[in-house]
């Protein structure tokens, strides 16, 4: 079978690499794996192995000579997006201890799933992503580095976010274009005491124009406020925002908000 491009298809067919990621996977028989985009089924296969209860979620039919025959009692196979199903109404019908979410992405849409997860207001433990490399960097960026912006404060305010290893374009079929890379999502415990629809709006504001200062993009809000939170931390009036922590962003948005 060929793979689609309007769905972002590439097949990923190195054995080594598919064991990686199943390793990197902590389930117990008692816990949910919800798959997403298993393609041929090779990393599937591997989860049954796992004796969790598995849910996976295929877009493509075409792929249902290769996924039907790994369906058991505890195997089950959705042809839907995954962008239009009801999580919390599919995960409400099986009892499990923790969640753990893993798939290889279609790249387009990696932050629109991601978003959709988070949305669907799941008790997500842990996820396991085969992302774009360049993607991987944002998502796990550190403070004064140019791939550190919004999306990256929105997912490390729900999670630990992991780069574990780069995987080579030789490893697919077709092979893409750009290089790939898996990461880990891990549960914060605790998170952020902040108001976080105030906490975002504040951060989307201050990364709205990346290039420009944080003064020239919070325009609207109380500068004398910043410039003195800013100084607790040690920070000058002309800063950018990738050059602010999360500490920063915290008590920004407990002050002005």
């Amino acid at each position: 079978m060929k793979a689609k491009k309007s769905l972002g298809q590439n097949f990923l067919i190195d054995k080594n690499v598919i064991n990686r990621i199943a390793t990197s996977i902590n389930a117990q028989p008692s816990d949910l794996i919800i798959e997403i985009g298993p393609g041929k089924g090779a990393l599937t296969k591997i989860l049954k192995e796992k004796k969790a209860s598995l849910v996976c979620f295929e877009i493509d039919r075409d792929l249902k000579h290769y996924l039907d025959v790994l369906q058991d009692e505890k195997t089950k196979i959705i042809y839907d997006d995954i962008l239009q199903v009801d999580l919390l109404k599919v995960v409400s019908q099986i009892q499990y201890n923790n969640l753990l979410i893993v798939g290889n992405l279609p790249y387009y849409i990696t932050t629109a799933i991601l978003k959709h997860l988070i949305d669907a207001n799941l008790d997500i433990n842990e996820m396991i992503f085969m992302v774009q490399d360049e993607v991987a960097n944002r998502f796990t960026a550190q403070p004064q580095s140019r791939d550190y912006g919004s999306i990256t404060l929105y997912l490390q305010y729900y999670f630990k976010v992991t780069k574990l290893f780069k995987v080579g374009k030789n490893c697919f079929n077709p092979i893409p274009k750009v290089e790939s890379a898996i990461i880990k999502f891990e549960k914060r415990e605790n998170l952020p005491g902040v108001d976080k629809q105030k906490y975002f709006r504040l951060v989307n504001d201050s990364f709205k124009m990346k290039r420009k200062t944080l003064k020239n993009n919070l325009k609207d809000y109380d500068f004398k406020i910043i410039s003195r939170i800013l100084k607790e931390f040690g920070l000058n009036d002309n800063v950018r925002a990738e050059e602010l922590s999360e500490e920063v962003f915290i008590k920004l948005t407990k002050e002005l908000m």
